[in-house]
């Protein structure tokens, strides 16, 4: 990667948990409790949090990466604390919240993954639009041997890439995938060399922070939302879509490149 990172600025720099910096259009956030794998507590949800819900002007991308020797190893469970039923209710809304502001946030999210991959850590990376993983990645989702649920809201994001059937088989036998098999049923759209998944994913976020806005925000807010549509509803919400996005003046000015032969055309690369 060319292009140069410096620390944010502001209120993302008292964020003690994470470490930001800003690349141009990229915004990169690792997690930052190595010692703990970087495990998931309620502080470090709530400043994923603020972190994406308070983005830096210019930013049109972001990358997810992890500290250390795994990506997150899932809930801190340390802080597994007795809860009734509504506060219960109320921890897990905090962790949809949070993880909403990534899926359905501002820009798209890619996730840079490698070692552990487990419970929460997979419900999280399961919120970005685009996964890296290199070979030491595994994942799992000891949920059934802890004696609790997925409350992050893995079970709605993770069937829709693994299926169900996979995603108990992974809750009720305890079962880890090795990255090979998380590439093969979903987990992950690249699969790279060990050590690689955050140059991979850093320019997949340069490449998507140069499409059109506009585009870019149809394929996150709209496109998952036709998938749980009927047919007939999800056409006409992708007339709509299509129609809003190729409106804007930037969309006319690509397309117009496009004819002049100024834009390059689709092609395989090697």
């Amino acid at each position: 990667m060319s292009t140069e990172f410096a620390p944010a600025t502001g209120l993302l720099a008292t964020l003690d948990l994470l470490r930001v910096s800003v690349g141009g259009p990229v915004l990169h956030v690792r997690l930052n409790r190595p010692a703990k794998r970087n495990a998931l507590s309620d502080t470090l949800i709530q400043q994923l949090h603020t972190a994406f819900i308070h983005l830096p002007e210019g930013v049109r991308a972001a990358v997810i990466s992890g500290e250390g020797n795994h990506f997150c190893a899932g809930l801190d469970l340390a802080e597994l604390v007795e809860r009734d039923v509504a506060s219960g209710v109320l921890h897990s809304r905090m962790w949809h919240a949070a993880f909403d502001a990534i899926q359905f946030g501002q820009v798209p999210v890619v996730a840079a993954l490698h070692g552990a991959v487990v419970g929460g850590g997979l419900e999280l990376a399961s919120a970005c639009h685009i996964r890296v993983a290199d070979h030491t990645t595994y994942y799992g989702l000891p949920e059934g041997q802890r004696g609790i649920f997925v409350g992050g809201g893995g079970s709605a994001r993770i069937p829709r890439l693994m299926g169900v059937a996979r995603m108990t088989d992974l809750m009720m036998t305890g079962r880890v995938f090795d990255a090979q098999e998380g590439m093969q049923v979903g987990l992950s759209q690249y699969l790279v060399a060990e050590g690689e998944s955050l140059a991979k994913a850093l320019a997949l976020a340069q490449r998507i922070a140069n499409n059109a806005p506009m585009s870019n925000f149809a394929v996150m807010h709209a496109l998952p939302r036709i998938a749980d549509q009927s047919q007939t509803e999800g056409l006409f919400t992708e007339a709509l879509m299509a129609a809003v996005a190729e409106s804007t003046p930037e969309a006319q000015d690509r397309l117009r490149a496009f004819l002049e032969g100024r834009a390059g055309k689709v092609v395989k690369s090697s």
